[in-house]
């Protein structure tokens, strides 16, 4: 059982998903979860570490992937063990869902509709994320949902990462959470967010100045969590470096969604639809 889907569901107070875009190495994991742990606890916010052992879809074919499962599965038990966190990372084959040490799997924006997949992730027994395909509507994330408890997961969370036209660009339409909510619980993703896809050609960039920005939006209408990926050097960083937030940013990050947070549950303003 999942402390943090537990800790997600009460809706009381933002929950937070946070690490490096990839996993590089059990030292390296431990050196970061521990920062970004100790800094929820002293403030008492429910918290997951973020990884990724493989990131399947790279721009060019010799763009950066990752460690791979194998040396995944044992550094995840170390991290785990040395800090006692909870661990998030995603799935690419159905194969994975059973046998990858996290707690809560995710299902990548691009593989979202993947029937197979997702069955795999829902019959784990694990909570769910789903990140919106950036091909979606809002509204389409329904049937996302109807798939996840077709196949009898009723945990699962919903994860808005903007939306692309194309042109190497996404955009973020803050309607989307609103509706996304009356399908599951909503997670909005900040650095993913401010990625241009292939916009440095061979690879994707981006602009992690607006992360904070778009993340105080996203929790002014009222999401569960914000997931945002961090690293102690973006600029050196082996993927999504562009788009990531400076560990050194996060404590003052999460104080100000945290203050934001804080008053829109309290004055119940989330369910703000009219009409």
């Amino acid at each position: 059982m999942s402390e943090f889907y537990n800790g997600l569901g009460n809706g009381k107070r933002l929950s937070v998903i946070a690490g490096p875009c990839v996993f590089e190495g059990t030292q390296h994991a431990i050196d970061h979860a521990g920062v970004v742990q100790e800094v929820c606890r002293k403030r008492g916010v429910n918290y997951i570490y973020k990884t990724s052992f493989d990131k399947a879809n790279r721009t060019h074919a010799r763009g950066y992937r990752g460690v791979g499962f194998d040396d995944a599965v044992y550094g995840f038990m170390d991290v785990k063990a040395a800090l006692g966190v909870e661990i998030l990372t995603d799935v690419h084959e159905a194969w994975h869902c059973d046998t990858i040490p996290a707690d809560v799997l995710q299902v990548p924006a691009f593989l979202c509709r993947q029937t197979d997949l997702l069955k795999a992730a829902a019959q784990s027994g694990k909570p769910v994320n789903v990140k919106k395909g950036q091909f979606l509507s809002p509204n389409e994330t329904r049937w996302i949902v109807d798939k996840l408890e077709e196949f009898d997961c009723d945990r699962h969370m919903l994860t808005e990462r903007g939306t692309t036209f194309g042109y190497n660009n996404l955009v973020v339409d803050m309607r989307s959470l609103a509706v996304m909510r009356e399908f599951s619980s909503v997670v909005f993703d900040c650095t993913h967010s401010v990625q241009f896809p292939g916009g440095a050609v061979s690879a994707s960039s981006g602009d992690r100045t607006f992360a904070p920005v778009l993340a105080r939006a996203a929790v002014a209408v009222g999401v569960a969590a914000v997931f945002m990926e961090v690293h102690a050097d973006p600029a050196n960083a082996p993927s999504d470096g562009a788009n990531m937030i400076k560990l050194s940013d996060f404590e003052r990050v999460v104080d100000n969604l945290l203050e934001i947070d804080y008053i829109v549950k309290s004055k119940s303003m989330t369910e703000d639809r009219v009409g």
